[in-house]
């Protein structure tokens, strides 16, 4: 692979990895302020709004950062990766431009009413702009989606007579096998982390003694939603979104496991240390016959090992194998101290339990760690094919571009995504020092 190509893929790791951080936020607490309005239109409690419009601050700045840092996203698919463009425009074009549409028109435009029209429209009105502000946030994170989902396992194409592809049917691409499980892993995993934020948030405003109402309602909300999600999570989202990689990229299932040899009765890896030069996994910690049964519901089923493809057929397997463990034993961290949370709350010592708030407080940044670490697996799994078994990576990056002008442009964004990141985080924590209007306040307007 040439440098060229290294110094491309760097650059959009970093600035997607940086851009994800905030659609994890905005498609995961859309769906959670509509449950505040919808709870504010049926009792009329003015601690619902102020929450609701709290909420709704902290999720037009995680828009507003996000909109800015995704659009570079795109134009990289022209400067950096013309190959691709040339090759699968047909097809990509199609779910990007989608993407575009829902999220620069029907997202932003209810989003202005959700933010500044609260007391010039009806409140049936304001709760119809919070739902659509959602199925735009949801249908944007769909058409994205659908887009890695296609280049994940390429349907409904032809083969133009350049040699490129063509979009045959929209119908297939969104009937894609891989997209649905795929795609509920991922909103799944947003609803996750907004939830693990409200109740972090909320714990934080509890132990300050600070904003009560909206705190206990930020952390009941939290806590009983994220405990759902994160058993979601775990089944079905994530089980039948691995049956799909097995299905469909069974080399990415052996990396994840660092699985070398192909085993009747496979074991699970609890840790261990692959190594591709001994072809082995180094001091692992095994569950017999669990992965043979994770992947296709057989305890003594056949699973392919690594030895079995060609090494340059290989993904990068350590940081595939490594990316896919952070993210488990991350998921599995959340469900145990979501659980607890539920728990506490059922006995009804939720909002006293001092301790606990603490680890709410504590939780903020794991999901996003397991989300990010979750969309290494896919990505770098997939490696060494840009669309999956019809393009690879080294064949779709543009011929006219240099190393040394992507590197110049990563130290670029590096500088403007930090200073981005740094007013971001200032106004983020701005946001929460200064907290929610008190609800009595609003009651007496």
């Amino acid at each position: 692979m040439t440098d060229t190509v290294i110094a491309d893929r760097i650059q959009f790791t970093f600035t997607i990895m940086f851009h994800y951080l905030f659609p994890i936020l905005t498609m995961g607490l859309a769906p959670l302020i509509v449950v505040l309005k919808t709870l504010h239109l049926r009792h009329g409690d003015p601690r619902y709004a102020a929450a609701a419009r709290f909420w709704t601050h902290v999720f037009a700045l995680n828009f507003a950062v996000g909109v800015v840092t995704g659009i570079p996203m795109e134009f990289q698919f022209g400067t950096n990766w013309a190959q691709l463009s040339v090759f699968a425009g047909g097809v990509i074009g199609q779910t990007l431009g989608l993407e575009g549409v829902f999220s620069f028109f029907l997202e932003s435009t209810f989003l202005g009413i959700l933010l500044f029209g609260e007391e010039r429209v009806s409140p049936r009105l304001h709760w119809v702009a919070a739902v659509l502000v959602a199925a735009g946030a949801w249908l944007s994170g769909l058409f994205i989606t659908a887009t890695n989902a296609w280049m994940q396992h390429p349907v409904g194409y032809r083969v133009a007579p350049d040699g490129s592809v063509q979009l045959a049917s929209l119908g297939a691409l969104l009937g894609n096998p891989f997209l649905w499980w795929q795609y509920a892993h991922v909103l799944n995993g947003a609803v996750l982390s907004a939830a693990v934020v409200m109740a972090s948030i909320g714990a934080y405003y509890l132990l300050a003694g600070r904003h009560l109402d909206v705190g206990r309602l930020s952390v009941a909300l939290g806590v009983g939603v994220g405990a759902a999600a994160a058993l979601t999570q775990l089944f079905p989202t994530g089980d039948m979104n691995s049956r799909t990689v097995t299905a469909y990229q069974p080399v990415k299932l052996a990396a994840m496991e660092g699985l070398f040899e192909t085993r009747y009765g496979a074991p699970l890896a609890i840790i261990g240390m692959p190594s591709t030069t001994q072809h082995r996994l180094l001091d692992p910690v095994l569950v017999p016959d669990g992965l043979s049964y994770l992947a296709y519901g057989n305890f003594r089923a056949e699973v392919r090992g690594l030895n079995d493809y060609p090494e340059d057929a290989w993904p990068p397997v350590q940081l595939t194998y490594y990316a896919y463990h952070i993210m488990v034993g991350l998921g599995t961290l959340l469900i145990a101290a979501l659980l607890l949370g539920a728990a506490l709350w059922w006995r009804g010592v939720l909002f006293t339990s001092r301790w606990f708030l603490w680890i709410l407080v504590l939780l903020l940044p794991f999901p996003y760690i397991a989300n990010e670490a979750g969309w290494v697996v896919t990505e770098v799994g997939r490696q060494p094919w840009l669309v999956y078994g019809l393009l690879r990576t080294a064949a779709g990056a543009s011929p006219n571009v240099e190393a040394g002008e992507t590197i110049f442009t990563v130290l670029g964004f590096a500088g403007l995504y930090a200073l981005l990141g740094v007013l971001a985080a200032f106004l983020a924590v701005l946001m929460v020092l200064r907290g929610p209007a008190e609800p009595r306040l609003e009651a007496e307007r």
